[in-house]
């Protein structure tokens, strides 16, 4: 697996992730959807990987150049 998901968006996903728990815990949303959902955007952020991307070649990662 390649990464391609960058700093930026690994961060996103993990505060969107975070922002459906506590609506979760609140009562605000309900289903285990939402759960599964924030659970998928925290395993992506964390291997930065994302099979969607893969799918519709979609990269987030920045590309380092060895200069």
């Amino acid at each position: 697996m390649k990464a391609n998901v960058g700093i930026y968006d690994q961060g996103t996903r993990i505060l969107l992730a975070i922002a459906i728990a506590v609506l979760y815990y609140f009562n605000v949303i309900d289903g285990i959807g939402a759960l599964i959902v924030a659970g998928v955007l925290v395993v992506t952020s964390l291997f930065g990987f994302c099979p969607l991307y893969k799918l519709l070649h979609i990269s987030t990662e920045e590309k380092h150049s060895s200069t």
